[in-house]
């Protein structure tokens, strides 16, 4: 029997992405695996009780999920650790890829969502560059790499040098919620809760350069200029690193009366909006994954893409992808699915056959694999 930990202390920092995996990895390992002792580990400012299963203790941790000063290192290494000693671990699973420095006693094993911040460091903040410098320590040090896409996998080899037999490729998966519901059921259950246009395009995301925002609205000008199309454009994400630069093109695009900023969404009204939306543009120039494509693929709703990193690998040949620097292709894209009942259709009902490879069940059983050759591994992490 084996005694694990889960570090989940990013849900309470962040509702979406990472925080999203590591509770649904956690709830996903609780129903599939009631033979090892799970430990999750959240903020001590998270009240919530994210498992409730009799082999999974909560754990309040005291030190932050992104240790962003050198104080806050400190802390790490001072407090952490002997936290984590004392819980008599057999593996430690760092779901945001910074383990602490220090692991005597246990194994470690670490998911890498993306390095988006090496192959774009122009976009990072001087705060998110000191945080995500540690990677390469983190990498060496861990026994085992979790990465969420084989374009992960092949930038950990290229950029970071790390052993290929030491990475195994475990691929997300798209919360249940997500399912097909008829336009007037999503209609009622969002209300009057958001400015939404009759019909619009959605985008899902933070809102910041790295999405590539600034060629969806490019893109979108050209929907109003040259097809005449009468339709919105929707985002639906919290701000993030260096937004201000794309709320200044929408101005400089004349495009304040046609696109609305949502802010953070709650997945639940995520839920109708994706069935809602025409389609779902998500042109970014780098995903490590890309949840969601998957999402309102999930939701029988048409998707376009960009052709680069792992958002092939995602959607297969259930979307329409287009090369991110071409806002001419975007714009012809998504007039296609616009104006296309036919193409419309078909993307629907591929994306819906391809979303169900995607599984949380899936995702815990091939994790729980890692755990086990982690622990099956001779000596100690150093």
């Amino acid at each position: 029997m084996m005694r694990i930990a889960i570090d989940a202390r990013i849900a309470h920092y962040t509702g979406a992405g990472i925080g999203q995996y590591a509770i649904h990895l956690a709830q996903a390992l609780a129903r599939l695996d009631r033979t090892n002792q799970y430990v999750l580990l959240q903020s001590r400012k998270d009240r919530r009780t994210l498992v409730d299963e009799p082999h999974v203790q909560r754990r309040s941790i005291w030190t932050p999920s992104h240790h962003r000063w050198e104080q806050e290192a400190l802390a790490v290494e001072f407090k952490l650790v002997p936290a984590l000693r004392r819980l008599n671990l057999d593996l430690l699973h760092s779901t945001d890829f910074i383990p602490p420095l220090r692991l005597h006693g246990f194994k470690s094993v670490i998911t890498v969502h993306d390095l988006a911040f090496l192959r774009w460091p122009h976009f990072l903040t001087e705060e998110s560059a000191r945080y995500y410098g540690q990677v390469e320590a983190a990498v060496e040090r861990a026994d085992r790499i979790i990465a969420v896409s084989e374009s992960t996998k092949n930038d950990l080899v290229k950029l970071l040098g790390a052993p290929r037999d030491k990475i195994t490729v475990v691929h997300e998966a798209a919360d249940p919620l997500y399912r097909p519901m008829p336009r007037a059921e999503a209609l009622a259950s969002i209300g009057s809760k958001f400015p939404l246009p009759e019909r619009f395009i959605l985008f899902v995301s933070t809102i910041e350069p790295r999405k590539n925002i600034a060629t969806l609205l490019l893109a979108y000008r050209r929907l109003l200029d040259s097809y005449k199309t009468d339709v919105g454009l929707v985002l639906a994400g919290a701000t993030g690193w260096l937004a201000d630069q794309i709320f200044e093109k929408v101005e400089q695009l004349d495009l304040q009366r046609h696109v609305t900023f949502l802010g953070r969404v709650q997945n639940g009204d995520l839920l109708y909006l994706y069935n809602l939306a025409c389609c779902l543009a998500h042109p970014a120039h780098y995903e490590g994954f890309g949840l969601p494509p998957l999402e309102a693929m999930a939701c029988g709703t048409p998707v376009v893409v960009s052709n680069v990193s792992s958002l092939p690998e995602v959607v297969g040949d259930a979307a329409l992808l287009i090369d991110p620097n071409d806002d001419e292709a975007l714009a012809v894209a998504l007039h296609r699915i616009l104006t296309d009942e036919s193409l419309r259709d078909g993307l629907r009902t591929k994306g819906l056959a391809r979303a169900r490879t995607f599984s949380w069940e899936r995702t815990a059983q091939e994790t729980l694999a890692v755990y086990q050759a982690a622990c099956q591994q001779p000596g100690n992490a150093p």
